[in-house]
């Protein structure tokens, strides 16, 4: 059996007729408000509960835990080999299982892990509950992701993508902000008490707001459900199929992409984990201000994303609007490492320009897979990808913190994350073109789609 375009063809409607296609259209803006606001909360709550560490680590819980560097290295990194080594098993459970309830699930179990972690004070148990939270954890992404391939087209997903992401950027902007503050008022275990229990709360909000498709969502009338789902198949058509989910695992372009993912990561994840501990070495400023100037490159990120995905919709252009940004960022990631000794100032804009610019092709990036892959195996192949992307994360978060403490200074962590951007953007110039299965009794178009 082939796992494609011949299966659902006959599934296909056509287009409701003139006098209800404003009321359908209509009815389908209400997505990006019912929908997506939703999703953006509970993956910011996610991103939050992986992303605080970093400033833990910065505020002493080392010292406080008497534990050594290499082992607060670890800390922070085991939550990604966690993340990786349950990727696949999570994202199977997803295509056999309700994506809301699993999501449900993993909200109240990976809140009250993180929230453990100001209570756990001896170093295995706390590693345990790391690796734990990155396990809770492991599913959110591709099931995200896979909820969005059932809820918009082609022409709108760079742009949902982005949305979702965003939930990254922002969350690291106000927890950089404000976590700072919270710890200087009650200390990082307290902290990190706080900051674990809302996603449990959101957990029973979540259920009661978000449906796995539209069909099951009161919000949604007949016609614009209808006229989704008619689309949506149509998109389908122009897939080429696949005879199960190994074979579109095994494709060369979904290897590379994963390849990809996974030097993105290593330089994201760094980033995002070892920046506040850069930034207060560097500029000897207390917690509340580290904070405040670790939020810095999340607002250049959030205004690259909304460029980049508007962009990348329009044009439905995917990977022009991927590796020039990751060349760019791993750049100015080799003007941090040159400047870290004799300015801070020029090495801190290199690491708002190197932040904005690894965040910025994320939308695009992720529209990639659907349009490329039947729908039948795309949430298998995006947690692929997500899981080399975590394992990159393992090491990136795992190696910054190493270097960071071996050397006494951020400047290998810079060079090392400066060359993982530059090779995944080399990597990203070597994807080819989309290719559409031949015009047949099976499939309505030819050729192959511009990237």
């Amino acid at each position: 059996m082939h796992f494609g375009s011949p299966i659902i063809k006959a599934n296909i409607e056509d287009e409701p007729s003139a006098s209800t296609l404003a009321a359908a259209e209509a009815g389908l803006r209400r997505r990006w408000w019912h929908l997506l606001p939703a999703v953006f909360i509970a993956y910011s709550l996610a991103y939050l509960d992986r992303a605080n560490y970093g400033m833990g680590a910065a505020a002493g819980l080392a010292t406080t835990l008497h534990i050594s560097a290499a082992q607060n290295s670890l800390l922070g990194a085991l939550f990604f080999l966690g993340y990786f080594a349950f990727q696949l098993p999570g994202t199977m459970l997803v295509g056999k299982r309700s994506p809301v309830r699993l999501i449900f699930v993993a909200l109240g179990v990976w809140g009250v892990l993180a929230a453990l972690t100001g209570v756990i004070r001896v170093f295995w148990a706390l590693a345990l509950d790391r690796f734990l939270i990155g396990v809770a954890e492991s599913c959110i992404f591709p099931a995200m992701l896979l909820l969005l391939t059932r809820w918009f087209t082609k022409a709108e997903r760079s742009r949902a993508n982005t949305l979702l992401i965003l939930a990254n950027p922002v969350t690291v902007l106000w927890m950089s902000a404000i976590t700072g503050y919270l710890i200087q008022l009650f200390g990082w275990q307290r902290t990190f008490i706080y900051e674990g229990l809302p996603a449990v709360l959101w957990a029973v909000a979540w259920l009661a707001l978000v449906r796995d498709k539209p069909a099951d969502a009161k919000w949604m009338t007949h016609e614009a459900t209808k006229l989704l789902e008619s689309r949506l198949a149509h998109e389908q058509l122009a897939v080429a199929p696949v005879k199960n989910v190994k074979a579109a695992l095994l494709r060369s372009d979904v290897i590379l992409l994963s390849i990809v993912y996974f030097c993105w990561s290593l330089g994201v994840y760094g980033f995002v984990l070892w920046l506040p501990t850069i930034v207060r070495q560097g500029a000897a400023l207390s917690m509340g201000r580290t904070g405040l100037l670790s939020a810095v490159p999340y607002l250049a990120a959030i205004l690259m994303m909304l460029f980049a995905a508007q962009r990348s919709d329009k044009t439905l252009r995917r990977k022009s609007l991927v590796w020039p940004f990751l060349l760019i960022a791993g750049i100015a990631f080799g003007g941090s490492f040159l400047f870290a000794h004799s300015s801070f100032a020029i090495a801190f804009a290199g690491l708002i320009v190197a932040g904005a610019c690894m965040y910025a092709p994320y939308g695009p990036f992720f529209a990639i897979v659907p349009e490329r892959v039947p729908r039948t195996a795309t949430a298998e192949t995006l947690a692929c990808i997500n899981s080399s992307g975590a394992l990159g994360a393992f090491f990136g978060s795992y190696f910054v913190g190493w270097l960071q403490s071996s050397t006494g200074d951020a400047r290998a962590g810079y060079l090392l994350m400066a060359v993982s951007l530059v090779c995944a953007s080399g990597l990203m110039l070597c994807l080819g073109d989309v290719k559409t299965p031949a015009a047949g009794p099976d499939n309505a178009r030819t050729g192959s789609a511009r990237e």
